[in-house]
């Protein structure tokens, strides 16, 4: 159906199709229970796992930018989703950057947006997390970043995160925070060692309150390619992270720069600043799973997103240290029924590899190089 849908779809602007979209599932979410988890059914038990406390009927997950006011929860479930993580969510509200922000670079399978963080704020999505709790029946993350205003830096930056935090962990399975997003004018405002130090023992200290004792995630930047073999910058932000006792990380998130696409460069000033997803970004983002699987020794989880498009480069970040993985880009040019597809790929992998499990294949190929989509 969504090939059908597709052409229609690409006659508008990347963001009003996005918006289209999501008007499209929040009145498919609305018909009888059922009705859409019947299109997408696939599990299979050897796609389970236990991280957190808490059970993953399969490691594939919608990755933070699709649904960032958590209006289509019950939706991204029934479309197979293993969990679901929502945001950006800042502790204000905020109408982000002007328009036009987001752009499609077809012939890359590739996003570009400077969306700016816009979103609810933190109060009303928690408010609206509070009546659909008991509907939900797969693992919430949910992605808070600082509101985007460069009059709030400083401690009013970490007091910015901190409400955030204290609003919506009671209603999260684990919180992943955007430490490293390219898309306001301040930057990657708490990615700096410092920075991040500061940030965490704050949340830490919040986290000791027993509603708000969630599993916290660092969501980081990808490195400058898929070369990387030591960044000094980086083994301290993990050192941090992991001596504030961290539960996981994201890697990654989107990048400012423009490497790997094929596009025209007089299209690509035209289109302007933001970060870059998709296709182009996986090799990327799966080395920096790779160098935090083997600076953690593999005792961290990480989930791996960034690029992953089809079996082959879910399972290639899988096999390079990722315990979870999550997409976004790849359903505006394929569409949800990819989820089932990825799942079905994943199973096919396993079996050929002789792994009685997902679970048994995770950093299998973790050495710096390595890969299994080539």
């Amino acid at each position: 159906m969504y090939k059908l849908l597709r052409p229609f779809l690409f006659r508008m602007d990347a963001e009003r199709a996005h918006d289209v979209s999501l008007r499209a599932a929040e009145m498919a979410q609305s018909m009888t229970p059922g009705f859409v988890s019947s299109m997408f059914e696939f599990e299979d038990e050897r796609l389970k796992q236990r991280l957190w406390g808490k059970a993953f009927a399969n490691p594939l997950g919608l990755a933070a930018g699709a649904d960032k006011n958590a209006r289509l929860i019950g939706f991204w479930e029934s479309v197979g989703f293993g969990f679901v993580e929502v945001g950006s969510v800042t502790a204000q509200a905020s109408d982000g950057n002007a328009q036009p922000r987001a752009f499609r670079v077809q012939d890359d399978d590739a996003l570009i947006n400077r969306m700016g963080l816009n979103n609810d704020g933190a109060a009303a999505v928690a408010k609206r997390l509070a009546t659909n709790r008991s509907d939900r029946s797969r693992p919430l993350g949910i992605n808070i970043a600082k509101t985007h205003s460069p009059d709030i830096m400083g401690e009013a930056a970490v007091e910015d995160f901190r409400e955030s935090f204290r609003l919506l962990a009671p209603d999260a399975d684990y919180i992943a925070l955007n430490v490293s997003c390219p898309n306001t004018r301040e930057g990657k405002t708490f990615e700096a060692p410092d920075a991040l130090d500061q940030l965490l023992s704050v949340i830490m200290e919040e986290r000791e309150a027993p509603e708000r004792r969630v599993p916290v995630l660092i969501k980081l930047s990808p490195p400058d390619s898929a070369r990387v073999v030591f960044d000094s910058e980086l083994e301290e932000v993990i050192a941090i992270a992991v001596d504030h006792k961290v539960d996981g990380f994201v890697a990654t998130n989107t990048a400012s720069d423009r490497s790997g696409l094929s596009a025209d460069d007089a299209d690509l000033e035209r289109i302007g600043p933001g970060g870059m997803s998709g296709a182009p970004l996986h090799a990327r983002s799966t080395q920096m799973v790779r160098y935090v699987y083997r600076a953690t020794d593999g005792e961290i989880p990480i989930i791996g997103v960034g690029g992953i498009c089809d079996a082959d480069t879910a399972y290639d970040t899988i096999c390079a240290g990722a315990s979870l993985i999550q997409l976004y880009t790849a359903l505006v040019y394929e569409g949800p029924g990819l989820v089932k597809r990825i799942k079905q790929g994943l199973i096919e992998r396993i079996k050929r590899d002789g792994y009685a499990n997902i679970g048994e294949a995770i950093g299998t190929r973790s050495e710096m190089g390595e890969s299994v989509a080539a």
